[in-house]
């Protein structure tokens, strides 16, 4: 085995570019979102960044989805219909691939390697997920029932949250994590308020508006085949903003009840259930130069990375040191990082083992406050990097997140404004 593969993949790009991204609010479990297909949702983010970036759809050569959790009968065809009612040509193949979650950045990964090999010069990206409509299921009826044996019905959503190799649920690893770096429950709890904070600040400053395409009761047609629609659950005509940010004071945290006895962990300080889609559009630098569009960010490295499963939480932190180490470039030298907080207690161990520095981590508010729809995370973390690293004028920005059972994965980002105002400062 060569010392590369014992490390996990890497893979650097020259002249790979994000051209555009967008999301759709996020909405809480249950709520506006809940009898929307995630096809649907999927098609929304499609149409809207296709529209927003001037990219025509006849350009797109390649649609690369992600989904993790079927929300209908019909999961199957999901990438398929997302491309074709978001126009692209017919001729032009779908996929669907899957890292849990880590699948929205396995698609930036799949899109720049597609590209690489000549597949495309533009590719279609979409991450899209209902944790609402995650299916009640039942794996053992096909052969049929035997008198008075248990029904054996499952709670997809629920069950999925579990392990059964080391045994342990997803947040039980990140209670081993805290036990290992020595994280309280206090600690937690202070770093959950603080991604309600940013996220509110971000809202009211307008930052989150610049990435969401607002959802309102449409339908989607495509000639010669059904139409498909979204419909709102409860009043509401339209969404235009995350649903789950509140005010959330460690005080009123620390009244929630631990997941586990003794343990760090609670609804309140671990990741949001949210559905909601993202998508991109990626290209190469002769495409975009073409076409003189002006990228939101070079996509400049990935890398993806295995780690013990009762540990899965650490994932981000070897993923992004492999990053960094085969890029040449120090921590110090990255301006922001948007690490998935799918625990509290899993971020600040990534946190404390790559020991970085908080203003620079998730400024805009993450999973815990936002929500973490699982195949449109990813997606979502790059496109609010990139916006993030214009905002600030960083060159550099790093978004990870970890696996369930036990990987990481990692994504180097640069900003163009950073490359385009050193050279109008030479001239």
């Amino acid at each position: 085995m060569s010392a590369h593969a014992k490390q996990g993949f890497f893979r650097s790009y020259e002249d790979l570019w994000m051209i555009d991204g967008l999301r759709t609010p996020l909405a809480d479990y249950c709520g506006a979102f809940s009898h929307v297909s995630p096809t649907d949702l999927g098609i929304k983010a499609a149409r809207a960044v296709l529209r927003r970036s001037g990219v025509p759809a006849a350009d797109i050569g390649s649609v690369i989805t992600g989904s993790m959790a079927p929300g209908d009968c019909y999961q199957y065809m999901l990438p398929r219909h997302i491309g074709l009612y978001a126009g692209v040509p017919l001729a032009v193949p779908a996929l669907n691939a899957q890292r849990i979650c880590g699948t929205g950045f396995e698609l930036f990964r799949q899109a720049g390697d597609q590209i690489a090999l000549g597949y495309a010069d533009a590719v279609l990206v979409v991450g899209t997920e209902s944790m609402t409509r995650n299916p009640i299921a039942a794996f053992g009826h096909r052969a049929g029932f035997k008198l008075g044996a248990p029904v054996d019905f499952q709670d997809f959503l629920w069950e999925a949250l579990t392990d059964p190799a080391p045994g342990i649920t997803m947040p039980q690893t990140a209670e081993n994590l805290a036990r290992q770096y020595g994280i309280t429950r206090a600690e937690v709890d202070r770093y959950a308020a603080l991604s309600h904070a940013r996220a509110l600040e971000a809202r009211t400053a307008g930052f989150h508006a610049g990435e969401i395409a607002a959802v309102g009761n449409e339908t989607f047609t495509l000639d010669g085949y059904a139409d498909r629609a979204i419909r709102l659950s409860g009043p509401v005509a339209e969404l235009a903003h995350d649903t789950h940010p509140r005010i959330s004071p460690p005080s009123v945290l620390a009244t929630l009840r631990p997941l586990y006895p003794d343990g760090v962990q609670t609804g309140g300080n671990s990741c949001a259930l949210a559905d909601g889609a993202a998508a991109a559009i990626i290209a190469s630098g002769a495409y975009a130069r073409a076409g003189q569009h002006r990228p939101q960010a070079r996509i400049a490295a990935a890398a993806v990375v295995g780690v013990a499963p009762e540990l899965m939480g650490i994932g981000p932190a070897p993923a992004i040191r492999l990053l960094l180490q085969r890029c040449c470039l120090g921590i110090e030298q990255i301006g922001l990082f948007e690490i998935n907080e799918a625990q509290g207690a899993q971020v600040l161990a990534v946190e404390r083992e790559l020991q970085l520095d908080r203003s620079r981590l998730n400024i805009h508010g993450g999973a815990i406050a936002l929500g973490h729809p699982l195949a449109a995370t990813g997606v979502r973390l790059a496109i609010t990097l990139a916006r993030g690293l214009e905002l600030r004028g960083q060159r550099y920005g790093v978004a990870a997140a970890c696996v369930g059972g036990g990987q990481g994965i990692a994504l180097l980002l640069e900003n163009p404004g950073w490359r385009r105002s050193k050279h109008d400062g030479a001239q």
